[in-house]
């Protein structure tokens, strides 16, 4: 029996897209990993060539936990806000707590070898406090098996690759206008995104919106930004826009189609049922 979905993540939910929340306290802590890595760089130099190569290594290691760090806090953000996801392939978090207990390791080695490799510990312990592990288990929705999660899974990260191009060519062209129709249009994928997680059943229905017409919309904003590299050009503009319009509009109509497919069924299974009812001499209102 089809069912219906609701919650926060439900494209009739009243702000169902999520399609631009950051985890800023997380993200600041993050890049102040780049300002502590700065004066590793600043005292390298002078010390000899031991020294030097101890302060650089160092630097370097701290500054890939901080990138290792922020890119994990985003995939665990991705992570997070949807039904169904593979854990992220690559734990970026663990990862940059061992980068940064090796550089802090390194960075303090010449007070003595044992009070190097307790620093190190405590810098890895301090991250893996403030920042966490990353999710480390798929996510699936209720009723689905693994082999549904995983086409959902798949169909969904390929549609978000196709978002990200669209987010990083549109944001070439500095043009505010253009990016915030860009993102109003990525809420209305995302929310039927959000739809064939909590329903696997609508991918096949879904698909080609979820490839074909994304990777046009990705394509045609290829083409307006490099356009506008060269020069405003009103009538490109103009016709992405309308593009963009009709796009949107489609996503929305179907994913709408969507649950109201379902409510359809439900409704048809819920009159069998009371049919069946009648036939038992069950009074039913």
């Amino acid at each position: 029996m089809a069912q219906q979905f609701g919650g926060p993540f439900s494209p009739d939910a009243k702000d169902a897209p999520l399609a631009k929340k950051r985890p800023q306290a997380g993200r600041a802590r993050a890049n102040l990993l780049f300002v502590a890595a700065l004066p590793l760089l600043f005292t390298a130099f002078g010390g000899g060539a031991v020294s030097t190569i101890s302060s650089l290594t160092a630097f370097a290691l701290i500054v890939g936990a901080a990138w290792l760090t922020r890119e994990g806090l985003e995939a665990q953000e991705a992570y997070e806000a949807r039904t169904i996801a593979r854990r992220p392939a690559l734990p970026r978090k663990i990862f940059g707590s061992v980068f940064v207990g090796l550089g802090v390791g390194l960075a303090t080695f010449d007070t003595g070898l044992i009070d190097g490799i307790l620093y190190g510990i405590l810098a890895s312990a301090l991250h893996l406090i403030s920042f966490g592990i990353d999710p480390l288990r798929n996510k699936t929705a209720t009723g689905t098996d693994a082999y549904q999660t995983d086409r959902v899974a798949r169909a969904v990260d390929e549609a978000e690759k196709h978002l990200r191009a669209m987010s990083d060519a549109i944001e070439q062209t500095r043009d505010r206008v253009m990016i915030a129709r860009v993102e109003k249009f990525q809420t209305a994928a995302r929310a039927m995104f959000r739809r064939v997680e909590n329903d696997p059943r609508e991918l096949s229905a879904a698909r080609r919106y979820l490839s074909v017409y994304l990777l046009g919309a990705r394509d045609a904003t290829f083409k307006l930004a490099d356009l506008q590299s060269h020069g405003r050009d009103p009538a490109a503009s103009k016709a992405y826009l309308a593009l963009l319009d009709d796009l949107e509009a489609n996503f929305t109509a179907k994913t709408r189609a969507f649950l109201e497919d379902n409510r359809t069924d439900l409704d048809i299974e819920i009159d069998v049922l009371r049919d069946r009812l009648r036939r038992e001499g069950v009074r039913v209102k």
